[in-house]
Formats: structure tokens, C-alpha cells, sequence
């Protein structure tokens, strides 16, 4: 089995959620039909964004570590050099 930590962001409002999954297909149509709890206020997520590990609690401590302070600049950082300047 593998794990996934993933990020969505939403053009509308330039939010950015990340979660954790096994199913990362499934997840993602959760999210963008309304059945993701803080995401179903809005419809419009695009998957941007994941990672894969095999150990669950390698992804745990991912996606533990990308929601907190330092994560998030680390992945608005790389988002924005991806995406570029106005995305985020």
C-alpha cells in the first residue's frame, strides 16, 4: 500500500489544502464534489501537488510537517517557483 501527501489549490481564492490519502483518485473526486469537509465551500480544486511514501508514518509527518509554519513557506516557496509569481 502507499501513501500519499498532496496539495490543492483553489484559483478562485488562491487557498491551498493538504491532506493525506491512500486512495489519491478517490480523495481528489471527494474534494471537488463537495464530500471533503474544509473543502466543500468551494468546488474549483485543482491537484497540484504529491508525494508518495510507503511508510504511513513518513506521510504522516509530511503532511504534519507542510500544514505548520516553516512546511507552508517550504511549499509556497516551491509552488511559486512552479507555478509562478501570481499563481499563489
Amino acid at each position: 500500500m502507499f501513501y500519499f501527501v498532496y496539495v490543492l489549490l483553489n484559483p478562485d481564492n488562491k487557498g491551498l489544502y493538504i491532506g493525506f490519502t491512500t486512495n489519491i483518485k478517490q480523495r481528489y473526486q471527494d474534494h471537488i464534489s463537495g464530500k471533503g469537509g474544509f473543502t466543500q465551500r468551494y468546488k474549483n480544486w485543482k491537484l497540484i501537488y504529491f508525494e508518495g511514501y510507503k511508510d504511513k508514518k513518513d506521510a504522516l509527518n509530511r503532511e504534519k510537517f507542510l500544514k505548520g509554519g516553516s512546511g507552508r513557506k517550504y511549499i509556497n516557496k516551491q509552488l511559486k517557483n512552479f507555478l509562478g509569481e501570481g499563481a499563489l
